[in-house]
């Protein structure tokens, strides 16, 4: 439906729009499909249709935009916006299908998870060596001919790294306290190294000012702490800690600053520093309701759309001028779906590393989605996330498949046991602390 109202619009013929593209996509979807079929997996259902909406809805919507916003040349063949993300959609597909089909076990997660956190510090720390600086940003690493950042990796290496720290120590966290004056806390000995993770990949982050994967990191921190020890208290100390420091880095780093500026009064500089919120305000206004269709919004000024990097930073507010606060709602709420399945998995999961994998990496989705979405909505300040599965980028296409990929992998119900627990080495740590 959406491809031929944006054809009707666009060509004044009732048909199709880029029929070759929508084909091809349409033939991956079915391809991945009867791949799951095919190696009899007995995986989540629901996950994969979710996210293929979301493609088509980006493909979509990449059509309708200026193709040259976007070009990329390929063995001699120049690429506009919507084959480059066709091309991204497709290898993203094809990553979250393999990944479902051939992750029998998650021991090569569970058993390295500090070599994996030391990968994803040490990515970021090239990056902030060696790194593309673009807007001020030094956040893209070029190998060669492959070029990606770093911080869409991070996000589901932390993940990683949180679930088999918590996991292995979830008793203690929970039953052991130590006092910090009328607060209690999990023992800060065991707080320590999962902080320390943390604090450094947050603190490289902020130097790269990439502050939305800052808060995405900060927020996914807090949500897993919380699902594991079950402590509202350490989710309330987090959250003041992330508003003194919020604080305080506004007042040390000029970019912060205005970027709060801008969140508090856009219209004070609306041809300025405002422009993009004010232009994505106007754009949601003009939607109304029902939206003004697909093709029929985005009025171009100078013969390009008004809100600077709309294919990345502000889909939401295109589609929210086209499609209206209904299509918005229903967009967000495919986010919601992927949450659900993944809590739904999480509950079902065999052991704690593998409910609070699942649960972290549906998190990641729908924390990020949260996060772009309220900034183009002037909820939070605008960062730099990219809205899942929707957002033109290869890199943030392709960290959100491996989280698919894997969330389908541990839905399977024929999935390898999980490895048995160190009931000794728990004890003998449990007896030396006077549990036991």
């Amino acid at each position: 439906m959406g491809s031929l109202s944006l054809g009707a619009t666009v060509t004044g013929q009732l048909g199709l729009y880029d029929v070759q593209g929508l084909a091809i996509y349409l033939a991956a979807l079915f391809a991945a499909h009867g791949a799951q079929v095919l190696a009899g997996r007995r995986t989540d259902q629901i996950l994969l249709p979710t996210i293929a909406l979301l493609g088509g809805i980006s493909l979509l919507l990449m059509q309708r935009l200026p193709q040259d916003l976007v070009t990329q040349t390929f063995f001699g063949t120049e690429f506009g916006l919507a084959q480059v993300q066709l091309i991204w959609l497709l290898l993203a597909l094809a990553l979250a299908t393999t990944l479902g089909i051939v992750v029998r076990s998650d021991s090569w997660l569970r058993r390295y998870k500090y070599t994996w956190a030391a990968v994803g510090v040490g990515l970021l720390l090239l990056t902030f060596v060696l790194g593309t600086e673009i807007n001020g940003q030094r956040l893209t690493l070029q190998l060669g001919p492959f070029s990606g950042q770093p911080t869409e990796l991070l996000k589901v290496i932390l993940v990683v790294f949180l679930a088999g720290y918590l996991s292995e120590n979830r008793t203690l966290l929970m039953e052991q306290d130590t006092r910090l004056g009328p607060l209690r806390m999990p023992p800060l000995a065991y707080l320590a190294p999962m902080v320390a993770m943390w604090a450094i990949a947050l603190g490289i982050v902020v130097v790269q000012r990439d502050l939305g994967a800052a808060l995405l990191f900060f927020g996914v921190f807090l949500a897993l702490l919380y699902v594991a020890t079950g402590r509202i208290s350490l989710v309330i100390i987090g959250f003041v800690l992330f508003l003194l420091g919020s604080a305080l880095m506004a007042m040390l780093f000029d970019h912060i600053r205005t970027r709060v500026d801008i969140w508090i009064d856009p219209f004070a500089d609306p041809l300025g520093a405002g422009y993009q919120v004010v232009q994505a305000l106007h754009a949601f206004a003009r939607g109304g309701l029902l939206g003004v269709g697909f093709g029929a919004g985005l009025p171009e000024i100078g013969g390009r759309p008004p809100i600077p990097e709309v294919h990345t930073d502000f889909p939401l507010a295109a589609l929210g001028e086209e499609l209206g606060v209904v299509g918005v709602v229903a967009i967000l709420g495919l986010y919601l779906v992927v949450v659900e399945r993944g809590l739904r998995i999480g509950a079902a999961a065999a052991d704690d590393f593998r409910s609070l994998l699942a649960i972290g990496l549906a998190l990641v989705i729908g924390i990020q989605a949260f996060i772009i979405a309220a900034g183009d909505l002037k909820v939070l300040p605008l960062t730099g996330v990219t809205l899942p599965f929707i957002s033109y980028g290869g890199s943030s296409l392709l960290a959100n498949a491996l989280v698919i990929g894997l969330l389908l992998a541990l839905s399977d119900k024929g999935v390898e046991p999980p490895p048995p627990p160190r009931v000794g080495s728990r004890w003998r740590r449990l007896g030396r602390r006077g549990i036991v």
